[in-house]
């Protein structure tokens, strides 16, 4: 694809993403519309970026999910391209697809790679292909035959885990561990994956009870182009949500780190991927098993930041611009650790959302301190939207210093007037086991349970 000439972005998304990208277009001389709900013309990086459009009232399925009202805030505002950041349409196809076909540039993949591996059981299938190690599962969604089913678990082992073809963030999953109950959960998934998702589709994978996860960081040009930015550990979760993310994965070795990178660039170059992309497994007795590719920026994108020295945002940009990539494999060095805390506007033991007004903020710094926040003194946090506020990164020489570095920075943050969860943050980051690390995804809820005095 020929370099085209970006000068003016569309930022389809709110919140600290947003602001990340009005920055990152900032340091590349490319001016920025904030596209914002009615609840939202208050937010930072409204006020920061070079003009702003209101696109509806704060129900996202009329403002930040209104494909029309994004692309016409491009065309009335004579903008090249349209930035989705992570969540709302960054993982949708039609909008990909629409925004290519009225002339303007999705920074993103193409839309027929978001469309493959939004389809979990197309995404697995293709992985199969490309060589990239996979959970041993149904190959396929279930059909009906009962019967089928049961082979197909028997074969497997249990425990199994039923899951949704189009689902994602935790929901659309259900274990087994019998034979009993499979046929019951089949169904059960496949009702709450057509009211959830649109596609009552499910599959089967083998349930592996202590793993971890781990996440591949790929950047790919679009022509066949890829490197890899190494890994990820993400295995602080909550409810399947993550909590907690760091760089690079304790106990990965230099070998491991190098096969499963190069077989994750190869899947790239296989499907010409273009831009940012994260390759997530399961990790479990030295195997990685691919579980789903998520095709645009990720929220936990700052520790492979801190550690690379490279500007993700930056180069989602450059190559949607058509620009080759910037750096070969070998320029990509892991120098030190990185740490990320998520900070959500919520009670840090019942979790439920804390909305209202920030009556006093202060951030933390120091050396090797980041904070990606849009929070100011006086600004209203709106029930409407996802309960995250902010994330605290730290970077240390090892993960020894990220760790202390982060303690000390979430001593040093004031949220007044809302509930926030820094207090849980501050438990993690003093837990034996987590300082240990190499945790797998249930160890931080089964602390919380303990915690509660539950089982």
């Amino acid at each position: 694809m020929p370099a085209r000439r970006i000068q003016k972005i569309v930022i389809a998304n709110r919140g600290e993403i947003a602001l990340r990208i009005v920055r990152a277009c900032a340091t590349l001389g490319i001016k920025t519309v904030a596209v914002h709900s009615t609840v939202d013309r208050n937010l930072k990086h409204v006020a920061m970026a070079d003009e702003s459009v209101c696109i509806g009232p704060a129900a996202s399925a009329s403002s930040y999910l209104n494909i029309p009202a994004i692309i016409s805030a491009a065309e009335v505002t004579d903008a090249e391209a349209i930035h989705p950041g992570y969540g709302f349409l960054a993982e949708n196809a039609d909008f990909a697809e629409q925004i290519e076909q009225s002339g303007f540039i999705f920074i993103g993949p193409r839309a027929e790679t978001i469309r493959l591996m939004g389809d979990k059981v197309t995404a697995i299938a293709a992985m199969k292909e490309a060589g990239v190690p996979t959970v041993p599962g149904s190959d396929g969604p279930l059909g009906d035959d009962g019967d089928r089913c049961l082979a197909i678990a028997r074969k497997i082992g249990y425990p199994v885990i039923i899951k949704a073809a189009g689902g994602g963030g935790g929901r659309g999953m259900r274990v087994v561990h019998t034979e009993a109950h499979l046929l019951n959960a089949i169904t059960m998934t496949r009702q709450e994956a057509q009211a959830a998702f649109g596609n009552a589709q499910v599959y089967m994978e083998k349930f592996l009870e202590h793993p971890r996860h781990i996440e591949i960081q790929v950047l790919g040009d679009g022509n066949g182009n890829a490197i890899h930015l190494g890994e990820r550990d993400c295995s602080m979760q909550r409810r399947h949500q993550k909590v907690v993310e760091e760089a690079p994965a304790p106990g990965i070795s230099d070998e491991e780190r190098a096969r499963i990178g190069q077989t994750c660039v190869a899947a790239c170059q296989r499907m010409t991927y273009r831009g940012a992309g994260t390759f997530e497994f399961l990790y479990e007795q030295g195997q990685f098993y691919f579980i789903e590719m998520n095709t645009r920026i990720q929220v936990e994108h700052p520790v492979t930041e801190l550690v690379t020295g490279i500007d993700l945002v930056r180069e989602q940009i450059r190559i949607a611009a058509g620009e080759p990539l910037a750096y070969r494999q070998e320029d990509v060095v892991l120098r030190g650790h990185a740490i990320e805390c998520r900070i959500n506007a919520e009670d840090p033991d019942t979790f439920m959302p804390s909305p209202g007004t920030v009556s006093r903020f202060h951030a933390a710094g120091g050396p090797g301190v980041r904070v990606d926040t849009h929070l100011y003194d006086g600004y209203r946090i709106p029930p409407n939207y996802d309960s995250m506020i902010g994330k605290v990164i730290t970077h240390g020489v090892d993960r020894a210093e990220a760790i202390a570095r982060m303690r000390i920075a979430l001593s040093e943050m004031v949220i007044d007037g809302v509930k926030s969860n820094v207090p849980l943050q501050q438990r993690i980051m003093t837990d034996e086991g987590f300082k240990a690390g190499g945790m797998n995804i249930h160890y931080l809820e089964k602390r919380l349970a303990e915690q509660r005095g539950g089982p």
